[in-house]
């Protein structure tokens, strides 16, 4: 996948207007974007990029999504309905209210990238620079966690996910070629 860097980022008209309309004081999500614009740029992430293929989904929003997965502990697949279905993520993410999303296992792909580049350090050092500037930290300027943390846990998530999946299309196999195997179970209550 090749990167075209965007350079600014805006939230669509419609796009607020609606979000304002269902939250019109904000919530934590819409003011990440409020207060903070966009914690990152495209431009940080076009090394790990290949120059030619087919484009690649926008890192700035691979990142925020990122924050936001360990944020929720939302695994791959409902991190991405939530970037179609929820209207405070389009609003950080500055997308239209249409945007029909990106396939979950582009995540990962991403963190895999993140990982190969020695470039995970990118989110968590943007992310704390931004935090000192806004005076978030404490007096001694240290944070209770790094970017490893994040990456290990949303990478866990995935892992669970893949087995889960893989424990789910076992089960419909037997049931479709074994069906007499299902008859005989009652589901508890």
């Amino acid at each position: 996948m090749s990167l075209q860097p965007q350079v600014i980022y805006c939230v669509p008209e419609q796009t607020a207007w609606i979000a304002r309309s269902i939250f019109p004081d904000g919530n934590p999500v819409m003011q990440m974007y409020d207060e903070l614009g966009m914690l990152f740029r495209d431009a940080d992430f076009t090394d790990l990029f290949p120059k030619q293929g087919q484009p690649a989904a926008a890192p700035v929003r691979l990142a925020l999504i990122t924050l936001l997965q360990f944020w929720e502990g939302l695994t791959d697949r409902q991190v991405a309905g939530a970037s179609r279905t929820r209207i405070d993520w389009k609003y950080l993410l500055c997308l239209g209210l249409t945007d029909p999303g990106f396939d979950h296992s582009v995540l990962s792909e991403f963190r895999t990238r993140l990982l190969a580049h020695n470039a995970e350090r990118r989110l968590f050092d943007a992310t704390l620079t931004i935090a000192r500037s806004r005076s978030l930290l404490q007096a001694d300027g240290r944070l209770p966690s790094d970017s490893t943390h994040s990456l290990g846990a949303m990478r866990a998530m995935t892992r669970l996910e893949v087995v889960t999946e893989t424990v789910h299309h076992a089960l419909n196999i037997l049931a479709t070629r074994v069906p007499d195997w299902l008859r005989g179970y009652t589901t508890p209550d």
